[in-house]
């Protein structure tokens, strides 16, 4: 006897709220989009949109869709925005805090240069789930590969942040994941420095809502490691923006 792989599992994600939908569907098939969403494809694969003119998201991207079907993907992450009306107070739903307060202190005899994280920063954080696993190939995401070539299998796990307008949210150039970030609300920017310094800007991506930074800024190395430029987020007006972390899974 086989069995069949339900369509359309549907997760709501834990930072859904008054003002945000947010769900991770997987194995996606004739999917219907009803209201204005985000439609993020976390996948490397394409994912195909119906009629009246077939489409396509790319890989790692996203659109804004509204009374459409998706045909077929192996996973999406929809989010609607719901209500904008005195938004900001998405950080006082369940589960959001403000960053710096779960940051320790630096110890007072290090001797890193690396500057400290200003714990007053007004950066919020939702809660974070663990949507779903994915097989992805990290060399070809980075584009350090032009085709895919060996999978290997990542946690993805998701969350929200908040800044308001004109906050630096910190330069900083480590992680052990790889990410990417789609904006939601307002607009802001993704910015890469040659050093920890706000006068060394290199590169300033421009973010508004339904757009995902597709190209991930790190180098994949051996044994997941991830090599990150320093980079930052930064709010040009109030701002949501949306934490894409692919985790790699420890081999059996």
């Amino acid at each position: 006897m086989t069995s069949t792989l339900a369509y359309n599992v549907e997760k709501q994600l834990s930072f859904s709220g008054s003002h945000i939908d947010a769900k991770y569907v997987e194995n996606v098939n004739n999917y219907y989009i009803n209201n204005e969403t985000i439609v993020i494809n976390p996948h490397m694969w394409d994912v195909s949109v119906g009629q009246p003119v077939r489409n396509i998201i790319p890989a790692f991207s996203s659109t804004i869709l509204k009374d459409i079907t998706i045909e077929k993907a192996q996973a999406l992450i929809l989010i609607e925005v719901k209500d904008t009306t005195n938004i900001g107070n998405i950080i006082l739903e369940q589960g959001w805090f403000l960053l710096g307060d779960t940051i320790e202190d630096s110890p007072s005899n290090g001797n890193t240069s690396e500057l400290p994280y200003p714990k007053n920063t007004p950066l919020w954080k939702s809660p974070q789930d663990d949507a779903g696993i994915v097989e992805i190939d990290p060399y070809y995401m980075t584009r350090q590969a032009q085709t895919p070539g060996q999978k290997q299998s990542f946690v993805v796990k998701l969350n929200l942040w908040f800044a308001p307008s004109h906050t630096n949210c910190f330069i900083h150039n480590k992680h052990d994941f790889i990410e990417i970030h789609t904006e939601i609300f307002g607009t802001g920017r993704m910015q890469k420095f040659k050093a920890q310094d706000y006068g060394t800007l290199y590169e300033d991506m421009l973010m508004s809502p339904g757009f995902t930074t597709v190209v991930p800024f790190c180098q994949v190395e051996e044994n997941n490691q991830y090599i990150y430029p320093w980079h930052q987020y930064y709010a040009d007006t109030d701002c949501i923006w949306m934490a894409i972390e692919y985790h790699p899974l420890a081999k059996a």
